[in-house]
């Protein structure tokens, strides 16, 4: 599964057991992106409560909008794990492969309004040039309708999936069964 050791579900005792079953509980299933964290339960705890409040709190960002960030992030970092994962999360929104391809390939020229492109365009150049964001980046949101706290929670998406883009690259995180991948969306 990893290039490092992990706990399964089958194997946890103590607070690991008890994170297994809160993910389990919460998501449907454990994800190995989860598992992969299973040597520090504090962390995969942190993490699922991190994972729970940046895609499922409130937020003026839609569901359907934060996915795209996630499936457009993790395609631009090479990521199969997290793309995958959530393009099939989109797919509850969209319903439309043709869309979600062009969320991935080319979001410019996908079939969604000109605010879900800026927040796109966005949510790329946080994940490729960080460091260039500026002050006209966020104004080009701002005309596009998105509210300072909107700009806030993409720009947390598009670092959360940065991030474990990155974990689950560096560790090899394999991605699980078709029938294994069962999530609440």
């Amino acid at each position: 599964m990893a290039r490092i050791q992990v706990v399964d579900e089958t194997r946890a005792e103590g607070p690991l057991k008890e994170v297994y079953a809160e993910i389990a509980r919460k998501r449907g299933s454990v994800a190995n992106v989860f598992k992969i964290e299973s040597l520090n339960p504090a962390v995969m705890r942190a993490h699922l409560d991190f994972y729970m409040s940046i895609m499922y709190g409130k937020s003026g960002l839609s569901r359907q909008q934060r996915e795209m960030i996630a499936t457009a992030v993790s395609n631009a970092n090479g990521c199969h794990y997290c793309t995958t994962h959530h393009s099939e999360a989109l797919w509850k929104y969209i319903r439309d492969d043709a869309t979600i391809q062009a969320v991935k390939a080319d979001f410019a020229a996908a079939p969604v309004g000109p605010k879900e492109k800026a927040m796109l365009a966005y949510a790329i150049r946080v994940t490729k040039l960080p460091a260039a964001v500026n002050e006209v980046d966020i104004e080009r949101l701002r005309q596009a309708g998105f509210s300072d706290a909107d700009i806030l929670d993409m720009t947390l998406v598009a670092s959360y999936f940065n991030f474990v883009n990155r974990l689950v690259l560096s560790l090899g995180v394999r991605l699980e069964r078709d029938e294994d991948r069962v999530y609440k969306y």
